[in-house]
């Protein structure tokens, strides 16, 4: 399986179109990692793909599977979306809030079935959260409540997953967990698909960068052959250095005083 865009333009409103003219495959199997500068698009392009924003124009496919022609509940059986900080109720549980992962699976009374709470338990265990399923999200540090998230993304079980800037707003020690919990997702067979702005940690835990400005797609490829002192001056406006992380080798980049 494969998403593939084809053409794919949307914006917000009557305003002029964020993302334009995209085409753009995400292979199976990969952590994909969109960068770019604020406002390029990055976010857009991710709520067109799960069809929580209409394009303009253009096509998404998952396989045979039409995404603007099918319903939005089997949309939601196939891909998980966890957008840039989500808000939820205050008293809301750990464990409720894993289990709307399920919603897209169930019927219209949302009784809850052994798979259902099968998935529950497993989404918890795998993000460490066992002790905290009767915790109000609310109570929560942010690495938590992030884990809460992604957790309620795994029990939607899902074989693609979004995370829209899922670092945002942690300690740097929280922000390697959650990328690690991506890498736990590729490891268990998910597809993810991830916006970040730091680029190191894009390069260290991305399969292949899609680098986006100005609403296009600019270049993508493996992290080493896409993040180089020229791109970067192109896409951000910086000079800098781009060197091999001692420990893993992906690159690192120390930007570089103006003259």
């Amino acid at each position: 399986m494969s998403i593939t865009l084809a053409g794919v333009s949307a914006g917000y409103g009557r305003s002029p179109a964020i993302v334009e003219n995209i085409d753009l495959t995400i292979e199976t199997g990969e952590v994909t990692v969109l960068i770019g500068p604020n406002g390029c698009g990055k976010s857009t392009l991710l709520k067109t793909i799960g069809r929580l924003l209409k394009p303009r124009s253009g096509s998404i496919h998952v396989d045979e599977l039409d995404v603007l022609a099918t319903d939005p509940k089997r949309v939601a059986r196939t891909i998980a979306y966890l957008p840039q900080s989500p808000i939820v109720p205050v008293s809301i549980t750990v464990e409720q809030l894993v289990g709307y992962g399920r919603a897209p699976h169930q019927s219209l009374l949302g009784l809850r079935s052994a798979r259902d709470i099968e998935l529950v338990d497993a989404a918890i265990a795998t993000t460490g959260l066992e002790d905290f399923r009767h915790k109000a999200v609310a109570e929560m540090s942010g690495g938590q409540r992030q884990r809460a998230f992604i957790a309620m993304a795994l029990a939607q079980d899902t074989p693609y997953v979004m995370l829209d800037e899922p670092t945002t707003f942690l300690d740097i020690r929280h922000q390697m967990e959650t990328m690690e919990l991506v890498r736990q997702l590729h490891d268990a067979g998910r597809t993810s698909i991830v916006v970040l702005h730091d680029i190191a940690q894009a390069a260290r835990y991305g399969d292949r960068l899609v680098v986006m400005h100005a609403g296009r797609i600019v270049a993508q490829g493996k992290p080493a052959a896409v993040v180089t002192p020229e791109l970067l001056h192109s896409v951000y406006g910086l000079n800098c250095m781009v060197y091999p992380d001692p420990v893993t080798g992906t690159p690192v980049v120390t930007p570089l005083r103006s003259a």
